[in-house]
């Protein structure tokens, strides 16, 4: 298949691995093949070890619009044929890199959810965002009532949710579901470069366990977070990442961290 076919392109800037919804034609709307390839990559982008960071955009002017509407209409009329990805559309979370979304464009259903799940969003300050659901006959859909309370409070996710309004990148920012809103002519350069920062001065070992902190202690009592945590310190006290961190500190040098085992 020729790169320029498929639904997700992939590319490497450094240790940053950049994956592209392709299919601009169609605001990016989410189809079976586009999530199984987008999974596939994120699972490479893992075990490579030249990967320490994965950015997420869309090509065109959109992120995705969410679930494409042909789906949708096979889905209506009982002719829906097709093999949904067994992975959840969660999945990014537990991809142990960090993954930032940068939403170029539309953001609407689906779309949000696959925002969300990752761990940063920037946002194009006029990209259009809506979780739309409610005017298509739908619910929160793939766990978004549990993550939009959490993001920005039950009054604000519960507007979004039953209203279905269209919002802007840069209220997405004020609301505190992206952290951080720029002209769109600048996203991707904004985010590559926080997204090098990551990949140069931290430790990808470091990166994992923090984002399995965080999203996993969303279930968790203060007392378990706590004492988990300082079952993980104890652990990471012991490598070498830890050594690598001080003597470049004190070194005043870039640190040399290992990728992922």
């Amino acid at each position: 298949m020729k790169e320029g076919k498929m639904v997700v392109l992939s590319k490497d800037d450094g240790g940053v691995r950049i994956l592209t919804f392709n299919r601009p034609e169609r605001l990016n709307a989410w189809t079976d093949e586009m999530g199984r390839r987008y999974f596939d990559l994120l699972e490479e982008a893992e075990q490579d070890p030249s990967v320490r960071v994965v950015v997420v955009t869309g090509a065109g002017k959109g992120f995705c619009a969410g679930a494409d509407f042909e789906t949708l209409t096979a889905i209506q009329t009982g002719g829906y044929t097709g093999e949904p990805d067994k992975r959840p559309n969660t999945f990014p979370m537990t991809i142990r890199k960090p993954v930032i979304a940068a939403v170029n464009g539309a953001c609407a259903g689906l779309g949000v959810v696959h925002a969300l799940v990752c761990d940063l969003v920037f946002t194009a300050e006029d990209a259009k965002w809506t979780t739309a659901f409610s005017r298509r006959g739908l619910i929160a859909e793939y766990g978004l009532a549990w993550i939009l309370p959490k993001l920005i409070g039950q009054a604000k996710a519960m507007d979004l949710l039953l209203s279905g309004r269209v919002f802007t990148g840069s209220e997405a920012y004020a609301l505190g579901l992206a952290g951080r809103a720029v002209p769109g002519d600048r996203l991707l350069e904004e985010t590559l470069a926080y997204a090098r920062e990551l990949a140069t001065q931290c430790s990808p070992t470091s990166m994992a366990v923090i984002k399995r902190q965080v999203w996993g202690d969303w279930a968790t009592t203060l007392d378990e977070s706590r004492d988990e945590a300082v079952r993980l310190m104890l652990e990471s006290f012991g490598r070498p990442d830890f050594a690598e961190g001080v003597a470049s500190f004190l070194e005043r040098r870039p640190p040399r961290f290992p990728p992922l085992a």
